[in-house]
């Protein structure tokens, strides 16, 4: 099939998902563009900052897209391209782009309360605890693995026989870490400007591109040549920074570039396939079962999270986005606008890689998003657990927790909440599937002594907790539903 028809349906059906869908949902809770936003109620030039609705909509945007929605889509194309395709569209329109748009709406409407006090408001303190616990730890996987794949991404040099030389990539190497730290300066400096000379519009958009071509231009020029060692603690300070410096200063003008350089990517894929037109060369469908991955329920749906659904975007709607939308009618395109986005970034990845496969379905090799993912799932493994239950985990914990607070919130403030339900089910169904195959699988192999405690005998170990704790929050989170009442924080 030609991957130019793909890529125009499945951006006609999001943009009018986003046109009736996301209007449908925003006039069914309602959206009052006369009210007081948390950004203006509590403003402090931190966190709390009224921003162009735009702005908000990139930070919104970069935050949540990446390496996430191509590399999942790529990898879950080994069941074929229309499973993928159909998920990516079925799961952005009704489960990701719902859930996006609740929790930034009800963290506005909660004084831009962010997941964790918002779980602890409308499912109890334990909900909160747990919730902050597992961000906390993989948050510090995430971390560690990150700093680790860019500082060997960026890395000049190899070592052979205990000798370090530089590789034949060094320049190339150099060029990317010294843009990216160009990069950081020049958000900075953009940010400085939008603040004392109030750039919007079209001047807003002139400067951020220029800001973004000069980074890009003296990178290449003067590359910094230098080890692993030294871009690890790089990476690292610029995290820190990243944390304690205000919102305007750093993180909204570096997301606005960023936009700006995924627009680019996203217009480039488009192009070369309006212009090439390629086939679809992946099967369009294998089968139920991979040797290498296992049943396409769940698995499908575990892998392709960012693309379809994934709860950590609900920190990025409750924790940064909440606190910078300057007037309530930007939600719609902040929440679900950049989600179905996202969605459509997903669809353009699983389709370039379609047509670079080879004719006779032969998935292409080496991406750059290929070697991402193996860096993230070996740091995974080097702690005994293996990226599939950790990909369970993350699904469980957080989209069960987001989901369910969001169906509180909206019963007891008396807006409808039905529309939460199907991605509230399906992915505790989802995750609860893949805990309880892995764990079956991990006792069988034991059983037939084909395993070792060490490996085997941990990861069981770590399963079993995860069905724990899966259990105690979907009791302690159903006992809270239920206890609530309708209408009782109706204004």
């Amino acid at each position: 099939m030609n991957t130019l028809v793909i890529v125009l349906v499945a951006a006609v059906l999001l943009v009018a998902a986003y046109v009736l869908y996301g209007r449908w949902l925003a006039n069914k809770w309602g959206i009052d563009p006369k009210a007081k936003t948390p950004a203006r109620k509590f403003e402090d030039g931190q966190d709390y900052v009224p921003t162009d609705g735009w702005t908000v909509f990139s930070h919104q945007f970069s935050s949540i897209a990446g390496a996430g929605p191509v590399t999942g889509a790529i990898q879950a194309a080994v069941f074929g391209w229309v499973p993928v395709l159909l998920w990516v569209l079925i799961g952005g329109v009704f489960f990701g782009a719902v859930t996006d748009f609740g929790a930034l709406y009800a963290s506005v409407k909660n004084d831009g309360k962010s997941m964790g006090l918002l779980i602890e408001k409308y499912i109890g303190k334990l909900g909160r605890k747990l919730f902050l616990l597992f961000c906390w730890l993989f948050t510090l996987l995430v971390i560690a693995a990150f700093a680790d794949m860019v500082a060997g991404t960026f890395n000049a040099y190899v070592v052979a026989d205990g000798v370090a030389s530089l590789s034949d990539a060094a320049r190339t190497n150099g060029a990317a870490g010294t843009i990216s730290l160009l990069f950081i300066g020049f958000a900075m400096i953009f940010g400085l400007i939008q603040k004392k000379m109030n750039f919007h519009g079209w001047k807003e958009t002139v400067t951020g591109l220029i800001c973004t071509v000069a980074a890009l231009a003296i990178g290449m020029m003067l590359p910094i040549i230098a080890g692993k060692d030294t871009w690890t603690y790089l990476t690292f300070v610029y995290i820190f920074f990243a944390a304690v410096l205000p919102m305007w200063l750093l993180k909204q003008p570096r997301d606005a570039m960023t936009t700006y350089m995924f627009i680019g990517m996203i217009a480039g894929a488009a192009l070369g396939l309006l212009v090439a037109h390629p086939s679809m060369n992946l099967p369009a469908f294998t089968g139920f079962h991979n040797d290498a991955l296992g049943d396409m329920f769940p698995i499908l749906f575990v892998t392709v999270a960012c693309g379809a659904v994934s709860g950590f975007h609900s920190l990025v709607s409750s924790g940064t986005s909440s606190k910078t939308v300057a007037n309530e009618k930007d939600m719609l395109k902040v929440g679900y606008g950049a989600m179905v986005l996202e969605s459509l970034l997903a669809v353009l990845a699983l389709c370039v890689a379609g047509a670079a496969a080879a004719a006779d379905g032969t998935p292409a090799a080496g991406t750059p998003f290929q070697i991402f993912s193996s860096g993230v799932a070996g740091f995974f493994e080097m702690f005994g657990v293996p990226v599939y239950v950790a990909q369970c985990f993350m699904t469980m914990c957080v989209s069960a927790l987001a989901l369910v607070t969001l169906c509180v919130f909206m019963k007891v403030t008396g807006r409808s909440n039905k529309m939460l339900f199907p991605p509230l089910i399906i992915m505790l169904l989802v995750t609860g599937t893949a805990l309880a195959e892995r764990t079956i699988g991990l006792v069988k192999a034991i059983a037939a002594g084909s395993a070792t405690f060490l490996v085997e005998g941990l990861q069981l170990i770590i399963a079993i907790l995860l069905i724990i704790l899966g259990l105690t929050i979907v009791i302690n989170s159903l006992r809270a539903y239920f206890a609530s009442r309708k209408n009782s924080e109706k204004a």
